[in-house]
């Protein structure tokens, strides 16, 4: 059975110096994770910000210990240490723009684009409908430049570069702005002499059109928005439909770019955990920061979080989590994109989502209570019929599912579903 990745997101400026990733790579393993994600580890440019890379070949001073050690080895060190627990490690690839202050501005400046008036672009994004222009930030031209095939060679230089240190995958930072062309590129070329390197598509805030561009590029993985469902809208299973048959995605309830979900939802412990099992099961991989389980309530920056903004716990869910990955990693059923559907409950409260295998052979199904207050009953057909099969309860051990407990959950899936 091929398993879906169950991605650990390292942040870098909360972990700390490279020495001090051990204990939580050591956690994120007994979680069952497999994949650890870490943020841009290169020096910033002067705005500070993890996403504004002046030089791809370096890494922030801030992630050294001691100081003035080989940066290239402690960096090594890091990714062989996940390595030797079992699991694989991938690191942000940005290639749509770099510092404003990067020395390849002055270097190439061919490289970059520029306004009608000759000066460089600031990439921007739009915000509660407001444009907010990164002015630390340079746009790249990797569509048009004049020196375009430099440009690009550049680029897989330094996916080599990362792949030769052992990392074994990129999560692709704004994927759908940089040219389809330009990924089959490199992503063809890289596996030439790293046929194991996997790519992982951030997509979030483009249409479906060019999140399927954007996955037809060559990538293993997009990023889904289940994030922001409200377990009614259309939308999401509509995504879902559309995008499944093409590339499998990864789901995850929170990530450095959003509050924190125990922020989110008031500190409402079962609310949160039932965002966790629903998008570890939603699809094929899911993801989450560090922090995460332990219900943390101050947001990641790319700029000002340090290693002294690690919180007191308000609970322990490493244990939760891991049985979570336990019964993914023990199910195909949850290691796929496949088909899912929402039943009728006859309950605005009860939400009821029916997946299987894209063969059809196993079904499962994740009952949801949307209510955070009260406990709802059920009204549906026997759990055996709406399987079609044998079915066996995952979640919680009890016989048969009546009622659900206030943002309760429970989880069934057909007896054979290994």
């Amino acid at each position: 059975m091929a398993e879906g990745p169950r991605i650990y997101n390292l942040f870098p400026l909360l972990a700390g110096p490279f020495p001090a990733w051990q204990p939580h790579l050591e956690r994120a393993a007994r979680m069952h994770f497999n994949w650890i994600f870490v943020n841009p580890v290169q020096p910033p440019g002067q705005s500070g910000s993890l996403y504004s890379i002046r030089d791809y070949y370096g890494v922030n001073p801030l992630l050294l210990d001691p100081p003035g050690g080989d940066a290239q080895a402690q960096l090594g060190r890091a990714v062989r240490s996940a390595h030797d627990l079992g699991m694989q490690i991938m690191i942000d690839l940005v290639i749509n723009h770099t510092a404003v202050d990067s020395p390849l501005v002055a270097e190439h400046p061919e490289w970059y684009e520029r306004d009608a008036a000759g000066q460089i672009v600031h990439p921007g994004a739009h915000a509660d409908g407001q444009l907010v222009v990164w002015v630390d930030l340079a746009s790249i031209d990797n569509a048009t430049s004049a020196d375009r095939e430099n440009l690009w060679q550049y680029w897989l230089r330094v996916v080599l570069h990362y792949a030769a240190l052992g990392f074994d995958g990129f999560r692709c930072d704004a994927a759908y702005q940089v040219p389809a062309e330009l990924w089959r590129f490199l992503i063809h070329s890289a596996r030439r002499e790293f046929p194991g390197l996997r790519f992982f598509a951030e997509t979030l805030g483009c249409t479906t059109e060019q999140t399927l561009e954007v996955a037809r590029s060559g990538f293993d993985f997009i990023f889904n928005s289940s994030k922001w469902w409200d377990f009614s809208a259309p939308w999401c299973l509509e995504q879902y439909r559309q995008t499944s048959p093409v590339v499998p995605s990864v789901s995850f309830p929170e990530s450095h770019d959003t509050e924190r979900l125990a922020a989110e939802l008031g500190g409402n412990h079962a609310a949160v955990r039932q965002r966790t099992a629903f998008a570890a099961l939603f699809a094929s991989g899911w993801m989450i920061p560090v922090g995460f389980e332990y219900g943390f309530r101050k947001r990641l920056h790319v700029v000002n979080t340090r290693p002294s903004d690690w919180e007191q716990p308000s609970w322990d869910d490493t244990d939760f989590i891991g049985w979570v990955n336990a019964l993914k990693k023990g199910h195909r059923l949850w290691n796929e994109d496949g088909p899912m559907e929402s039943l009728d409950t006859a309950s605005s409260h009860i939400v009821a989502l029916r997946k299987m295998t894209r063969d059809g052979a196993q079904r499962g199904l994740l009952l949801l209570n949307k209510d955070p207050y009260q406990a709802r009953s059920l009204n549906l057909p026997s759990i055996e019929t709406l399987l079609g099969a044998r079915f066996a309860l995952a979640w919680p051990q009890t016989a048969e599912a009546t009622a659900l407990p206030p943002a309760g959950f429970q989880v069934f899936a057909s007896s054979d579903a290994q």
